[in-house]
């Protein structure tokens, strides 16, 4: 929403036997808040409270396990009347989305259900791993709120073609975006490659947990090719919703446009 960070609050429940250390290595606990903290300090987000106790053990069919519950709230802060929300689009607006490629966090979370082992090395944040270390565009949204660059606003986490039917319907508009100018990560590609996916596209559509920002600005404001060096690509436009005709829909080459529903992650669904 283009807000500066302020803090962070967590309240977590672990069993006893998480919070042991063993065979002089750090318990599962000191490895979470080494994780967290630095995460916190990368971002300028000071752990501010929250609440620690120990879960309640489970009884399963063969055994009794101990669940690790975690909550996590996040408060930021904006300039009156500068947040970036989904409700601002206008008719004529041009759709953007943020980064190199979308459907990267969907195709390594296929990748990681085939061979978990593969990703058992990787135990520190680095880039080429969009599941497992996602990055928020906080520098973009700051950006795009305090230059009034951006109408409205949202971050892909349950994925394109839901996130923008959630734009769509709070701003009362409807969209068409063009498949060709929509950023496909090289790993989406590989998942086609390898017979995971029927298409790069599907991921990019559908995937969702990309979480780069998806906005909308008009025809006439100048969006530069990358804002907190982060990449930008127009791929569509919105314009007044016609009586029995589609939110969004998806034009393809010479094709016509075709209704793009929303398959992406839906709470309650």
């Amino acid at each position: 929403m283009g807000a500066r960070p302020i803090a962070a609050f967590l309240s977590i429940a672990i069993p006893r036997e998480l919070t042991l250390a063993r065979r002089g290595q750090p318990s599962w606990a000191d490895r979470f808040f080494n994780g967290l903290l630095a995460l916190a300090d990368y971002a300028r987000v000071p752990l501010a409270g929250g609440d620690t106790a120990e879960s309640p053990r489970i009884a399963t069919h063969s055994r009794e396990i101990g669940l690790v519950v975690a909550d996590i709230t996040l408060i930021g802060a904006v300039k009156q009347g500068r947040a970036l929300l989904r409700s601002g689009a206008q008719p004529g607006d041009l759709i953007y989305v943020t980064g190199n490629g979308l459907g990267g966090a969907a195709a390594q979370l296929l990748a990681l259900e085939r061979n978990p082992r593969k990703f058992a090395a990787i135990k520190s944040a680095t880039s080429g791993h969009p599941h497992l270390y996602p990055e928020p565009r906080i520098g973009v949204g700051h950006k795009l709120a305090s230059k009034r660059l951006a109408t409205a606003c949202i971050d892909i986490s349950d994925s394109l073609s839901t996130d923008l039917h959630h734009l769509c319907q709070e701003s009362k508009l409807a969209a068409q975006i063009d498949a060709v100018a929509i950023p496909t990560h090289s790993m989406a590609h590989l998942a086609q490659a390898a017979g995971w996916t029927p298409s790069a596209l599907d991921l990019a559509l559908h995937g969702g947990e990309d979480y780069e920002l998806l906005f909308t600005a008009p025809a006439n404001a100048k969006i530069p090719r990358s804002i907190a060096g982060v990449e930008i690509h127009q791929i569509g436009q919105v314009g007044k919703k016609q009586r029995k005709a589609p939110l969004v829909t998806l034009s393809a080459q010479s094709n016509p446009p075709i209704e793009l529903t929303a398959k992406g992650w839906e709470h309650f669904r």
